[in-house]
């Protein structure tokens, strides 16, 4: 990334992204969807996890939970390179405020849900077609933002849009662990109206955000391009694969309701605690990143980043001093943002915007799949080992994974600045 300038630019520039009414209400209406996705998904998984235990062991509803995960990533996985072409050929303002929709429509249902009652295999369902809904949510949003912005304030834009993302991943865990307590009800009512405030913003951008038209061209072409173009920029593909097979495996927080439950005794409170440490050290970090860019040697700081994630992934299996685990959520976290920041500069700055929604779709599919299946490979391993041997496990698989690609992409190792 370019070297910053003195701090008064710095300041101008900041008053000059945040003076811009379209990124401004983006940027609000994505902290909004942020916050009321936080939320949500600790009141699904804490539902989940407490009707689960009233007839199956800790290892069966352990699984049960990473089996949301895995119903939330198969219609991503699914969808998501249909998404990336849609928003490079339809208005990405509509489809975004349209997946708020979406996801306003999913929040009330599992509300009705929750108060009629019965099996969980309703929440199962509404969790797959929250997942067709961000499989659409996330490469449209990637390819908007840089179209609300001049091309000198982007790198400005992509370190607001990190702090107010991670500032809703903590709010929002916090938040949800809240609403659990007085019933799921209200914490899927709280999301639905959030999300509902988000389409209304989205909505009321005054922008040009169609993209460029590619007149001729069918579906699969497009598709195919996107797909050689990321297959050609390795520092791209390493950067994307190694967050991947990293997440995928050092994943902690799909088991954090039985940590909460039954290793750290802590409650529905103290889950959320738990599930919004990650995103304080994030937000740190990605505060720190803002005015102090990675200025040189960013492979090695990447992969010094994930092999920390592994690791405190590994203190926080055995940890059974609650700040201590808080402690290790929170630098996992910040690790993490390191990688994150790296990956978003990459793709959005060096990819023209005509294939932002593609070559954005393939990431997000990459990191859907560390996200939604690291969730079940954490379940599915909890059952064999436990959940401490499942965290462990893939703790040390996370610093396993990175020292492989250090020697597979070494390009990215020795990359030093982004540009």
């Amino acid at each position: 990334m370019p070297d910053a300038g003195p701090p008064s630019d710095s300041i101008d520039d900041s008053s000059s992204l945040l003076s811009r009414r379209p990124y401004l209400l983006f940027l609000i209406g994505r902290f909004l969807g942020t916050l009321a996705n936080g939320s949500q998904a600790i009141v699904i998984a804490w539902e989940v996890y407490e009707l689960a235990r009233q007839t199956m062991s800790l290892a069966e509803a352990s699984f049960l939970i990473g089996m949301i995960g895995l119903a939330q990533f198969l219609p991503l996985f699914a969808l998501t390179l249909v998404a990336g072409e849609t928003a490079d050929r339809h208005d990405r303002r509509i489809i975004l405020a349209l997946c708020y929709l979406a996801q306003f429509s999913i929040s009330s249902a599992l509300a009705i849900r929750s108060v009629i009652g019965g099996e969980l295999w309703p929440i199962f369902a509404l969790a797959a077609l929250y997942g067709c809904a961000r499989s659409f949510f996330q490469p449209t949003a990637s390819a908007l933002g840089p179209m609300l912005v001049p091309l000198r304030l982007l790198p400005k834009a992509i370190a607001t849009n990190s702090l107010a993302a991670q500032l809703g991943s903590i709010l929002g865990p916090a938040l949800g662990g809240l609403l659990c307590v007085v019933s799921p009800v209200l914490g899927y009512a709280v999301s639905a109206g959030l999300y509902v405030i988000a389409a209304a913003c989205a909505m009321l951008i005054r922008a040009d955000t169609r993209p460029p038209i590619e007149a001729g061209r069918s579906r699969s072409e497009q598709i195919k391009e996107g797909l050689v173009y990321l297959w050609g920029n390795k520092l791209v593909l390493g950067a994307i694969t190694l967050d991947l097979f990293a997440v995928l495996l050092g994943g902690a927080t799909g088991l954090l309701p039985v940590f909460a439950r039954d290793v750290l005794d802590v409650g529905p409170r103290g889950f959320g605690i738990l599930r919004a440490s990650p995103a304080v050290g994030a937000l740190l970090v990605a505060t720190y990143l803002s005015f102090r860019p990675i200025r040189s040697k960013a492979g090695l700081k990447m992969f010094l980043a994930v092999a920390l994630f592994g690791f405190m992934t590994v203190v926080f299996a055995y940890s059974r001093w609650v700040p201590l685990s808080m402690f290790a959520l929170a630098v996992l976290g910040g690790a993490d943002m390191v990688s994150i920041f790296t990956r978003q500069s990459l793709v959005q700055i060096a990819t023209p915007d005509r294939m932002r929604g593609r070559v954005s779709a393939v990431a997000t599919l990459f990191i859907g799949a560390s996200n939604e299946l690291g969730e079940f490979e954490s379940g599915v391993v909890a059952r064999l080992l436990g959940p401490v041997g499942a965290v462990a496990f893939g703790g040390l698989g996370a610093m396993g994974v990175t020292a492989a690609w250090a020697w597979i992409f070494p390009q990215l190792r020795k990359a030093d600045r982004l540009v």
